[in-house]
């Protein structure tokens, strides 16, 4: 399982449609979440995504609308009687945040946050895959996020095992592993006979706010979906430029540029009218595979074999 849930998609302000941005990854099972904007926590409980299990937050910068939902949401994991530790990801300034935090409530968490400062390049070694930090271009120091998992082992030939004398069993799965075996009669059976070429694992890229930048779609090259905010359409360029972010057509150029297989545009202005079926069309007209996210959307991101 790698599912996306939208949780906010709005940029700056809430509005009746859109909370602000915050997105969570759920990577079998494992809980993570982008960024946490005014009300995410009601929007895990309306999406069911569960919220007290959250192994690590990842904060792309320190605008109110990308974490103003944050001190409520670890006072409700506290209220829960969450004991294990909570890493927090983000650059620059963390700690003053979470320090501010800190003095705004009066629960005591009694479980650990461990902050932890990122700088662009940083990689974070999950169990087996790894969320490496983007230098965004923003107004402000500012990460984009791109999570990677490992080379899979390719397909195993059941029927070709089966031919070469292999019993269905734990020997299966040590070809699998890339294991060679030796059945009672001596004969060897190599795993390259029965395992086909290894196949690729997910990756997915969060932008958080920034101009469109080589920088970011270089690292995210080929990525399966990248989240990419698109606040203004491209007849408002000057007002992206000016404030550190990006025109839907430009997100969909670099998606172009960089093989991407599927876009999707987020962190929406307020100022738009009809936001999403504007900011699609100037989109579109660049790049085919997109959509305009909603509150609450989920995209399960599948495997691919080639």
């Amino acid at each position: 399982m790698l599912k996306i849930t939208f949780l906010g998609t709005g940029g700056a302000l809430p509005s009746k449609e859109r909370n602000p941005a915050a997105i969570m990854v759920n990577r079998e099972g494992e809980l993570l979440l982008f960024d946490c904007g005014e009300g995410a926590q009601q929007q895990m409980m309306r999406a069911k995504t569960g919220l007290v299990k959250i192994s690590a937050i990842f904060l792309s910068h320190y605008h109110g609308d990308h974490i103003l939902g944050l001190p409520g949401l670890l006072q409700t994991m506290g209220f829960f009687d969450r004991e294990e530790k909570l890493e927090i990801y983000g650059p620059d300034g963390l700690l003053d945040v979470l320090e501010a935090f800190e003095k705004l409530g009066t629960h005591k968490l009694k479980y650990p946050i461990i902050p932890k400062i990122l700088v662009p390049g940083d990689i974070v070694q999950r169990k087996d895959y790894t969320i490496k930090a983007i230098r965004a271009d923003h107004d402000r120091p500012a990460l984009g996020f791109v999570l990677e998992e490992g080379i899979r082992p390719g397909r195993f030939n059941r029927e070709k095992a089966i031919e070469l004398g292999v019993e269905p069993g734990p020997n299966f799965a040590k070809l699998h592993r890339g294991e060679n075996i030796t059945l009672k009669n001596g004969i060897t059976v190599y795993s390259k006979d029965v395992v086909g070429p290894t196949r690729p694992g997910r990756k997915i890229s969060y932008s958080g706010d920034t101009r469109e930048t080589d920088v970011f779609f270089y690292e995210s090259e080929g990525a399966d979906l990248v989240i990419h905010e698109a606040t203004f359409t491209s007849d408002m360029a000057e007002n992206a430029n000016e404030y550190g972010h990006s025109t839907a057509k430009g997100a969909a150029k670099m998606a172009k540029k960089y093989n991407i297989r599927k876009l999707v545009l987020t962190h929406l202005s307020p100022r738009l009218t009809d936001e999403a079926e504007s900011v699609y069309e100037d989109a579109v007209s660049e790049f085919e595979n997109v959509i305009v996210a909603e509150d609450l959307m989920e995209i399960d991101v599948e495997f691919r074999d080639e």
